[in-house]
């Protein structure tokens, strides 16, 4: 089996690979079906085996929308793959921006982030220019926005508002264009694989979230961080990453990475989105909202696109630059 995928052209390969993905979800979509037309006792036990069902139908439609998203981005091309991030950024800033108060003097700055930061970040990316994609935001977006924002002429909670808008950009464009960004890497030998460097980086994040849910609910402890996550404690957090870095390593051979190299970047990206989508937790207990969606009745089964890429936003500038500066890519 592994000769004959060897024996493949890269676009077979990928192609393959979405099969099955998109197989094994299907799957998991029938059964869930099929365990949600089961009847229940009118019990705690059974309303506790309900919520479960449908926490795992939110996870499924999550990681389907996610796939598909990755399909898309791999059947359009690297260009149109980065216009498609370009418009995930675009509404997951939106709802962001939504769910913070803005006064009159933010519109300037507002126009400013939606319309000329985001397009010309991921022009950045789409030209390969990424030593100047890398610091374009961090840097002189960082500075030009409070200007703009003073010449408003509206010095009331100025740092604040600021602060707000500078984090979404971060987190919505700076973070998420990271991820076509690594369509655009080079490796010896390794040319039209790009796409399985995309997919490693979601399975290993989404894996480790996945199981560090599992985790906290199968084995409860004291949480960490109470006021912001009752599902955050370090033994779950723990089992989450170790679960994420060994799909890593067993995802090697889809990779330009040996199995150790495989499992240290999947580390790297399962810490970094874990702990991102803690930060993301805090945010909208500041904001006093479950979820960046108007629907989600809880963080775990929210139905906002930021709360399905946050930790994504994290995890894909740490893994693009530990892999083209390791690797020189």
């Amino acid at each position: 089996m592994n000769q004959f995928f060897r024996s493949l052209s890269p676009d077979q390969q990928v192609g393959a690979l979405f099969i099955l993905v998109f197989g094994l979800l299907g799957l998991a979509s029938v059964a869930a079906l099929l365990l949600s037309l089961r009847e229940r006792p009118d019990t705690p036990e059974g309303e506790a085996a309900a919520e479960r069902l449908r926490s795992a139908r939110r996870l499924l439609r999550t990681t389907w929308a996610m796939v598909s998203v990755f399909w898309l981005a791999w059947v359009l091309g690297e260009r149109a793959a980065t216009v498609l991030f370009a418009l995930v950024s675009f509404f997951a800033l939106r709802e962001f921006v939504t769910l913070s108060p803005t006064r009159r003097g933010d519109h300037r700055s507002l126009v400013l982030a939606f319309f000329v930061v985001l397009p010309l970040q991921y022009v950045l990316v789409a030209t390969r220019h990424f030593e100047l994609f890398t610091v374009f935001i961090p840097v002189y977006v960082f500075l030009a926005l409070p200007v703009v924002s003073a010449l408003a002429n509206d010095p009331q909670r100025f740092l604040e508002r600021n602060a707000k808008l500078q984090w979404g950009i971060m987190v919505c464009v700076y973070g998420m264009s990271h991820v076509p960004a690594l369509l655009l890497l080079r490796f010896a030998h390794w040319e039209g694989r790009n796409a399985f460097l995309v997919f490693f980086l979601a399975a290993v994040v989404q894996t480790g979230m996945l199981a560090q849910h599992l985790a906290s609910r199968r084995w409860p402890r004291p949480p960490r961080a109470p006021q912001i996550s009752q599902s955050f404690n370090w033994r779950s957090w723990g089992i989450g990453v170790a679960a994420g870095s060994l799909t890593g390593a067993l995802l090697a051979g889809i990779t330009p990475f040996k199995p150790g190299q495989a499992l240290a970047m999947a580390l790297i990206a399962c810490v970094a989105g874990s702990f991102g989508h803690l930060v993301m937790k805090a945010l909208k207990r500041d904001r006093g909202v479950p979820s960046w969606g108007t629907e989600g009745r809880a963080v775990t089964g929210a139905s906002g696109l930021l709360d399905r890429v946050d930790a994504l936003g994290f995890a894909a500038p740490v893994f693009f630059h530990s892999v083209r500066w390791y690797f020189g890519a």
